[in-house]
């Protein structure tokens, strides 16, 4: 199965240091790491930025083919902070490359030829141009998987509305869920009342919703399957979201049994909170998910 991302590239800027990122380039990271295959269609400046998130991929086996370069505006950064349990808040700079996302001849062929699954998300969609592009890839035939990534303040009812509609399936959080149920469902707030009422309405056929050290539930064929994980040391929570989204896709998409692929997303993604920033500095941390996935 071959797997696309769309959106944002972007560097997560600590008060100290500073880790590439971006959830679509974190989940698909992941994603050619455990099943060496995966494209990513992003932009980033012609800076020292752009240049620095060039050079920290050249390891990962991902393809610059489909990375845009943009001369007007900057590379992509969010402002992380950390409270004392590891969960961070961003403050996402505006105006960034990945929200002038082209759609030209090199992208539309990769999806059109080689894409099985396209993921994508709210972030990159909140300016004109990317979201036109990401739509464009709306109605192809092939899986649609959205990990909305709600952000301050860069989404609305119609925006949330069309991706819901193109996605079959769909990972949201716990705050995220509560979003959804204000604009679409409007009820006492139930995670399974709601995240039936959302499959029923826009045709989805999975929901995961995570619910950080509390697990997550996944949603399908009118069941529901929860995962509780055991205490881990976090240091920084950053991308975890991420980490279960890749092995949901992957385990989804290849017909691993639900619970399965439920543990699996909530172990890997408790690894990936066990270092800071959002991608493993070392590809070890693959080896035991790419043998339970059967990969290796």
């Amino acid at each position: 199965m071959n797997i696309t991302s769309i959106g944002e590239i972007l560097f997560d800027i600590y008060p100290n240091h500073k880790r590439l990122g971006g959830a679509p380039l974190n989940f698909i990271y992941h994603v050619k790491k455990l099943t060496d295959n995966g494209n990513i269609i992003s932009r980033v400046g012609k800076d020292v930025l752009g240049n620095k998130a060039i050079n920290d991929l050249k390891h990962s086996g991902l393809s610059f083919d489909f990375i845009q370069h943009d001369n007007l505006h900057p590379t992509g950064m969010a402002l992380v902070s950390l409270d004392d349990s590891g969960n961070p808040k961003f403050k996402i700079e505006p105006d960034c490359a990945y929200d002038f996302i082209e759609l030209n001849d090199e992208n539309n062929y990769l999806i059109s030829s080689d894409t099985d699954c396209l993921y994508f998300g709210t972030l990159a969609q909140r300016s004109d141009i990317s979201r036109k592009t990401i739509q464009s890839f709306f109605n192809r035939g092939f899986k649609y998987f959205a990990d909305l990534n709600l952000r301050q303040n860069f989404y609305d009812e119609e925006l949330l509305k069309t991706s819901l509609v193109a996605a079959d399936f769909v990972k949201v959080n716990y705050d995220e869920m509560h979003t959804l149920n204000d604009f679409f469902v409007q009820t006492e707030y139930s995670t399974e009342r709601i995240a039936y009422e959302l499959m029923e309405k826009f045709d989805i056929k999975m929901i995961a919703v995570t619910r950080g050290k509390e697990g997550s539930s996944i949603f399908e064929n009118g069941k529901r399957y929860n995962h509780s994980i055991d205490d881990v040391k976090v240091i920084d929570t950053t991308g975890a979201g991420d980490a279960f989204a890749a092995i949901l896709c992957v385990g989804y998409l290849h017909g691993l049994e639900i619970p399965y692929i439920n543990k699996l997303a909530n172990d890997f993604a408790s690894e990936i909170c066990q270092f800071e920033g959002a991608l493993p500095k070392y590809d070890r941390v693959y080896e035991s998910f790419k043998e339970q996935m059967g990969f290796f």
